[in-house]
């Protein structure tokens, strides 16, 4: 049996991990979970699943729900951090939506757990500092990403050696088919209607950016260790195949699949072992009508270009695009900021900032807390 703790438990992939749990009662037993803010769900989770403890990062809703159950509940930064480190837990699901989930990764690692990564932040702001971690404990970082988990599945058991390219799928999110004077003034309530994922708010934003998609770039580079000139991102709006592989002697090997986080979830929990589970989806070629690919639009969607260019760099670039968008998409969704505003505003805290080369993990969190800083500030003083 696999004890988990799962950061995040109330979102997207959280809500969905504990749907897994339940199919294989005897599989995993949950220790420990964590919200941002959402008692409510919480609380429900800490009743049917009867965890040790749990967490809430907004600490006035963490003294509230300690009221309401008989566990304990901590609060904040700090309440995270207790949470990975559990004596009983060996696996930590990591489901958080921003650079907060940096820190949780590291210290869990630290403590010799083994990850479920969906935090893409994670890889892309501390990259170099969590693999070497990884390396240095001998731990295991299994990625949750369709993505990545069918690039995960692609190489099982092939020589990274013998790898020409890797090829990450993208749907194109909401506007894909849009031109840029289109783009001007779509609205937040537009972008979230993803037309095969039902994600968490957030990472729909970036989906519709393809930001999301650069993020994925920089965390394959990570992964694999492969370098960005051959890792290749290609538009598949129908979203059923997730990756590919192409090897040295030009085969190309494809995971598919549909569009359902549940797979790569259930992957990533029960690996290195396959589980049978009739309540997934299935996939009927028969039914399939066609499977389109295009290059995407670097100049219509530039975030993706500057996903490439800050991984190219390296250091603290990463950490600086991933700032500025993370504040840019929280304005957006509150309908303060323009769609391309998104783009402009990490295109300049990019070129504004001086790259710190082999940063420490304080050096990179630094730069974090003070790129959201001045990239709110300049919304609020437009």
């Amino acid at each position: 049996m696999k004890n988990l703790s799962i950061l995040g438990s109330t979102g997207s992939i959280g809500t969905q991990t504990l749907d897994i749990v339940r199919q294989f009662p005897g599989e995993f037993k949950v220790a420990a979970l964590s919200c941002n803010g959402n008692i409510e769900l919480l609380k429900k989770q800490i009743e049917e699943f009867k965890p040790k403890c749990a967490v809430v990062y907004d600490e006035e809703k963490a003294d509230l729900l300690a009221g309401q159950v008989d566990i304990q509940v901590m609060g904040g930064m700090s309440g995270l951090l207790s949470i990975v480190k559990l004596h009983e837990v060996d696996t930590v699901v990591n489901s958080l939506v921003g650079s907060i989930g940096v820190l949780p990764t590291v210290e869990a690692i630290h403590y010799f757990k083994n990850v479920a990564l969906a935090n893409k932040e994670t890889l892309v702001t501390a990259g170099s500092v969590v693999m070497n971690e990884v390396k240095k404990m001998d731990i295991k970082l299994i990625p949750i990403d369709s993505e990545h988990s069918a690039i995960w599945q692609c190489l099982n058991g092939e020589d990274i050696r013998n790898v020409n390219k890797l090829m990450i799928t993208c749907s194109g999110g909401a506007f894909k088919n849009k031109s840029k004077e289109e783009l001007q003034d779509v609205s937040a309530a537009l972008a979230l209607k993803h037309p095969t994922w039902d994600m968490g708010a957030k990472i729909t934003i970036d989906c519709a950016t393809l930001m999301n998609k650069g993020f994925e770039v920089i965390e394959a580079h990570w992964l694999y260790g492969i370098d960005y000139d051959r890792i290749q991102v290609v538009m598949h709006p129908q979203s059923v195949i997730h990756g590919l592989v192409e090897f040295c002697d030009h085969s190309v090997i494809a995971q598919m699949g549909v569009p359902s986080m549940k797979i790569p979830i259930q992957y990533a929990l029960t690996y290195p072992k396959r589980f049978e589970n009739d309540n997934l989806p299935k996939l009927d070629l028969a039914k399939l009508k066609q499977l389109n690919f295009k290059e995407p639009d670097f100049e219509l969607f530039p975030c993706l270009k500057y996903a490439y260019d800050a991984g190219r760099v390296g250091g603290t670039l990463p950490a600086v695009m991933n700032a500025a968008n993370e504040v840019a998409v929280k304005y957006y969704l509150e309908n303060k900021l323009k769609f391309l505003d998104i783009p402009k505003l990490i295109k300049e805290a990019m070129d504004s900032h001086t790259v710190i080369q082999e940063p420490s993990l304080d050096e990179i969190m630094d730069v974090d807390g003070l790129v959201k800083k001045s990239t709110a500030k300049k919304i609020e003083n437009a």
